[in-house]
Parts: C-alpha cells; sequence; structure tokens
C-alpha cells in the first residue's frame, strides 16, 4: 500500500523520567540516569557490578495496587508507557473499530523477575504457595496481551523477541501490520526490567558490563577509547502509529512520519556481531529502500552504540559502507549513554527520541565522550543538542541484538 504510515502518540518511561517529557527534557540536558544499586541482594550474591539505570519514576506510584500485584515489573513498565501513548494521540474517548486496532509490544527476556521469584517460591514454600498468575505474568507476549486487554485492541497482539533488536523490531511489525491493510492503527513499544542479579551476573561474567563501580554516571561512553561495556538499563517506550488517512480522519496531531523499516540477521555468531557490520548495513539499506529515500536524505543517526568495546566499531564500518562520504554530514547521538542499556525496550525509547528529534528539529547529546576513538569518526552530538535545520529529512533508529538481529527504523519529517 502507498498509504503513509504517522506517529500520533509518545509515551516512555526511563532512568531518565516517568514520562516522555521529562525523559526528553533530560535528554536533552545530558542526563546520567546510571546510579549505585541500593538493594540489598547487591551484597548477598557479591555482585562484580554494583550500578545500573534504574527508572526515574517507580510503576507503582503510577499504576493502582492490584495491576502491580498481576502484573510482572515488565508489563508494568510497557502499561505505563501505553497509556500515556493513547493519551497522548488524544483517544480516550475515540471511538474506534477495534478490530483495526492492533498492539506490536516487544521485550528482550520478559518476566524474569516473576519467573525467578516463583523458582525460589517453589523451592523454599512448595507448589501450593506458587501464585496461579505467574505464567501470564512471566511470559514474554505478557505485556503485549495486558496492552491489547486494556485497550480492546482486537486485529492482534504481538510480540518481536529479538534481544536488543526487539523494540525496533516491533515497529516494524506494526509497519507490516499497517501496510498489509490489516490495521488501521498499531500500539507500538516495547518495554524490559531486567535488573535482577542473576543477568547482572552473566552479563558481567560475559564480559559485556562497564565495572565503573566508582562512577555510574560515567560508566556508559560510546564511542570513548575508554569505554569498556554497557549499562543495564530499564524502561519502556510507546509509539501509536496510524495509517496518514487514519489519523486525518479523526484529527489527529502528527509527530512524524514511520517511513519504512528493515530486518536482517547476521548469521555469523551469537554475541559478536560480524566484524565488517554486513547485516547492519543491509538492514539500513533495505530500510531507507522501504521508506523510498535516499541516503542524502538522512541528517540524523540514534545509534545502537552500546559502549562495548567490541560492538561499536562494526556499527561504524556499517554506516561508512551504506553513507560513504555523506556520513559527514550525519549528526549521531548514542542515547545509551544517558538512559543505559535498555536491552528490548532500547529501540522503543529510542525511537521516541528519533521522532522527538524531528518533531523538534534538534538530536539529544551523547555524554562521556572525552576522548573518542579515532576508529570511529562520527560526528557525534555531544555538550549540546545539534538543531536539524529545516527542511524535509529523513532519521534512522539503529537496534542489534544477540543472535544476530538487526533492526532499523526510517522516520521522516511531516
Amino acid at each position: 500500500m502507498s498509504q503513509r504510515l504517522v506517529i500520533t502518540g509518545l509515551g516512555a518511561t526511563t532512568p531518565l523520567g516517568g514520562d516522555t517529557a521529562s525523559t526528553w527534557q533530560a535528554a536533552l540536558a545530558g542526563t546520567a540516569g546510571a546510579r549505585t544499586l541500593e538493594h540489598d541482594w547487591v551484597a548477598q550474591y557479591d555482585l562484580p557490578v554494583t550500578f545500573a539505570a534504574e527508572v526515574a519514576v517507580e510503576p507503582a506510584e503510577v499504576l493502582s495496587r492490584p495491576e502491580t500485584r498481576r502484573m510482572d515489573r515488565s508489563t508494568q513498565l510497557g502499561m505505563v508507557a501505553a497509556r500515556e501513548a493513547w493519551a497522548d494521540a488524544g483517544l480516550q474517548d475515540a471511538a474506534l473499530d477495534a478490530e483495526r486496532v492492533a498492539v506490536s509490544f516487544a521485550t528482550g527476556i520478559g518476566g524474569v523477575w516473576t519467573l525467578l521469584n516463583s523458582w525460589d517460591t517453589l523451592r523454599e514454600k512448595g507448589p501450593r504457595r506458587v501464585l496461579p498468575m505467574t505464567v501470564p505474568m512471566l511470559m514474554p507476549n505478557g505485556a503485549a496481551g495486558a496492552i491489547s486487554l486494556e485497550f480492546g485492541a482486537k486485529a492482534g497482539g504481538r510480540t518481536a523477541v529479538s534481544a536488543c533488536a526487539s523494540g525496533v523490531e516491533a515497529l516494524i511489525m506494526a509497519m507490516d501490520l499497517l501496510r498489509s491493510g490489516q490495521a488501521d492503527m498499531v500500539l507500538a513499544g516495547g518495554t524490559e526490567a531486567a535488573i535482577h542479579p542473576l543477568p547482572l551476573a552473566a552479563f558481567a561474567n560475559m564480559q559485556a558490563l562497564s565495572r565503573r563501580n566508582e562512577d555510574p554516571a560515567a560508566a556508559s561512553r560510546p564511542y570513548d577509547v575508554d569505554r569498556d561495556g554497557f549499562v543495564m538499563g530499564e524502561g519502556a517506550g510507546a509509539l501509536i502509529i496510524e495509517t496518514e488517512e487514519h489519523a486525518k480522519a479523526r484529527g489527529a496531531t502528527v509527530y512524524a512520519e514511520l517511513a519504512g523499516g528493515a530486518v536482517t540477521s547476521d548469521a555469523h555468531h551469537i554475541t559478536a556481531p560480524d566484524p565488517e557490520g554486513m547485516g547492519a548495513s543491509r538492514a539500513v539499506r533495505k530500510a531507507l529502500a522501504s521508506a523510498s529515500a535516499e541516503t542524502t536524505d538522512v541528517t540524523h543517526v540514534n545509534a545502537h552504540a552500546t559502549s562495548t568495546p567490541l560492538g561499536d566499531v562494526p556499527e561504524y564500518v556499517a554506516m561508512k559502507s551504506v553513507f560513504g562520504s555523506h556520513l559527514d554530514n550525519v549528526c549521531v547521538s548514542a542515547t545509551k549513554s544517558q538512559t543505559g542499556h535498555l536491552l528490548g525496550a532500547a529501540g522503543a525509547v529510542e525511537s521516541v527520541f528519533t521522532v522527538k528529534a524531528l518533531a523538534d528539529r534538534k538530536a539529544p547529546v551523547t555524554i562521556n565522550l572525552e576522548n573518542q576513538d579515532p576508529e570511529i569518526p562520527l560526528d557525534v552530538v555531544s555538550g549540546t543538542p545539534r538543531e536539524l535545520g529545516e527542511g524535509d529529512q529523513v532519521a534512522i533508529c539503529s537496534s542489534f541484538g544477540f543472535g544476530g538481529h538487526n533492526a532499523v527504523a526510517a522516520f521522516r519529517t511531516v
């Protein structure tokens, strides 16, 4: 279908703020979301990494007590972001055809807190003490199911589970639903709440996490020569995506166009990216082709940029192979420097950032970049936000995940 797809609502709960407005202002200001963890289990398990980027506003402050008891933390965060996006799009009292409304909500890990707490309960107290809602709470599609119920969405409730590419892949699944005519509107996004001792220990033993326990705020430093790993984060991002016809019919305000997107796979290694960035570059090219855009149309990239020693360079190699000399005219934001790595929610939150950057004509900053790696000569936005200027522009959001998953979304100004 040639129908344009537009973004009409945004929602977020992140280490920078409890909603989109506060998160965006913090991202423009260059705020560090990583903090020392104040939990007994950090000392109990003698964790080698003692910090992470927890959400700024606890979901229990927003949701009712019965809701928090029946939802895993990951679903709680997803619901907070989804409700904000729904309200932001002016849909509270809208007369919608439920069979034309879908949900595409992703996660990388799912209900890890529910799963592991329930296992502890079983071992320590026996099977009768395991909660009846355990499986609906721990299943990866828990957030998509709960959000579909919340808004009566009957055109499908889908869940992308592709590690750290999940959030962007959820948007591409939404795009496919809309372009194929299966829905008029999709609430898309991603959520993650995996700041738990087991994932922390596992990622640390993989040598994937930063060990800057003495200075958490400076730990996530994409493209810096002293980067030593990513910072675990949590949160959720949500976007209302509609056909332009549907949005116009109800008088919706439009932030940007979801112009295209693509998914590829490296088939290279279960955790390491292809050093030549071949899968990533194919995803960018296919996303731009899907958007009917040229490389020279792109002015801004919200990069995956995890701050790992091995991960940042292949992404640059991929961008250079796609954009060539035009890469000098593309400004890059690495917002994980502020939020930490939200895993399955990362691409959703970073898509919110990308949409806001186009809508406000302003790219958010990358913090902690003190000595840029000469192998990554990108034009990185640091210090102060970058004005994007006037005229039609395309921006992309890239996410890459364990398993060799690559997902890229392309957005256009309206």
